[in-house]
């Protein structure tokens, strides 16, 4: 019993591990086919993972992707501290920029539901640098 609870653990790990990373795949292609360019896919930082680090012009774009069933169900998956690590994640990404933290950001919400369809909830948490 032990071992094939640890199975069943590991295959649903290795499903959801798939499936996000699906997911993240979708969102870039919805960003590269309005022009953007991805910078970074899961770049990690001291403060967290930024699941797309994205470029419009001079603009720096973190996303942070979430998936699930429903598009509504996948936007309540945000939680406020992963707002707060994406926000310290993105300012340390900035610092490796030519303009620092003058550096024009702006962090998106992308949700995925479980049919592939993509939702990109632009300056999601309402603040723009």
């Amino acid at each position: 019993p032990w071992g094939s609870r640890m199975a069943d653990r590991a295959r649903r790990g290795a499903l959801n591990w798939r499936a996000g990373a699906l997911a993240e795949e979708a969102v870039a292609r919805a960003y590269a086919d309005r022009g953007a360019t991805i910078a970074a896919r899961r770049l990690r930082t001291p403060h967290g993972e930024i699941d797309l680090l994205v470029r419009e012009g001079a603009r720096v774009v973190a996303v942070e992707v979430k998936r699930a069933r429903t598009l509504d169900e996948a936007a309540h998956r945000l939680t406020r501290r992963q707002m707060d690590r994406l926000l310290a994640a993105l300012a340390h990404a900035c610092e490796a920029e030519p303009g620092g933290s003058l550096t024009e950001q702006r962090l998106d919400l992308a949700l995925v539901d479980a049919q592939g369809r993509v939702r990109v909830v632009e300056n999601a948490f309402g603040v723009d640098w």
